[in-house]
């Protein structure tokens, strides 16, 4: 009978044991699957988060102020989005001071023709997807304050300004409305993705910065209309799976930037790459730390 009892208590300590290495063995596991090696970027600055929750899941350099390029557009697009009694179809005649301004400076632009009509709406496609200057410019203009373009375009900055300054971006100035700034034109990492993680609230912002490209009829100078075919210069679309947008951003001083985001499983990664070395360089940055992300967030 004591032989039998010694034996349960063998067999009951041999299975406790074994119980206990299984759940050591995948406790361990857990923790080696939970620490992937954190990936290395070309760009000199980078961050990322989990936009439900907030949670830092990437940084380099990440609170280091750089020139953004039109990734100041985000801001631009966020200023229109946030106007109160916003009306999306309302018209804006395209004047001959926006062309000039994209010929004196060489700029990317939405190629808007002088006395087309063009609705807020098409604005944010020509803003957001080729890139324009023009449409900035012409957005700039339509919602800023003043009686001259000047002192409009002036107030417009300073929207963009107090709108970064509500948002907690300490270390964000603007002294332009696209991009071409004047030395005193930069974020950081950080900001830029706690400024496209606010944008992406709007519904308008998440309809234009996924799509790749778009075909939108204007009205002409003379009452007829034209179509205008602009592409999105942000390659993730259509490359990584679940990428949403947001915006790139290239220039002398900041090199190639891109601000970018992806949805996967529920969760979505936001995230920015400054400075990096080129085009390719710069998405292949944003898609290691987004497969990091996801496997962090």
């Amino acid at each position: 009978m004591n032989t039998g009892i010694r034996g349960v208590r063998r067999t009951s300590a041999v299975l406790v044991t074994a119980s206990a290495m299984l759940a050591g063995g995948a406790l361990t596991t857990t923790a080696h699957a939970a620490a992937p090696p954190k990936p290395s970027i070309v760009a000199k600055g980078g961050f990322a988060m989990n936009n439900g929750t907030g949670k830092s899941l990437f940084t380099k350099a990440a609170d280091t102020r750089r020139s953004t390029g039109s990734t100041t557009k985000i801001m631009t697009a966020r200023v229109v989005l946030g106007q109160r009694n916003l009306n999306l179809n309302s018209k804006v005649t395209v004047q001959k001071a926006y062309s000039d301004y994209i010929v004196r400076n060489s700029a990317s632009s939405a190629r808007l023709i002088v006395g087309d009509k063009v609705t807020v709406r098409q604005l944010l496609y020509g803003l957001m997807l080729p890139s324009g200057c023009d449409a900035a410019y012409a957005l700039a203009d339509k919602f800023g304050k003043g009686s001259s373009r000047a002192a409009r375009v002036k107030n417009f900055i300073g929207q963009m300004n107090s709108t970064a300054k509500n948002l907690n971006l300490k270390n964000t100035h603007f002294d332009s409305f696209d991009g071409i700034g004047n030395g005193s034109n930069y974020s950081t990492p950080r900001d830029l993705t706690k400024l496209a993680s606010n944008a992406l609230k709007y519904s308008q912002f998440r309809s234009v910065v996924k799509t790749k490209s778009t075909k939108q009829k204007v009205t002409t100078k003379s009452g007829g209309y034209r179509y205008m075919s602009w592409s999105n210069t942000n390659n993730l679309l259509g490359s990584y799976r679940g990428a949403i947008g947001v915006k790139t951003g290239s220039g002398p001083e900041a090199k190639y930037c891109l601000v970018f985001a992806a949805t996967r499983n529920g969760k979505t990664v936001v995230g920015t790459v400054l400075t990096s070395s080129s085009v390719n360089n710069r998405t292949a940055d944003a898609k290691k730390i987004l497969d990091y992300g996801f496997k962090v967030a």
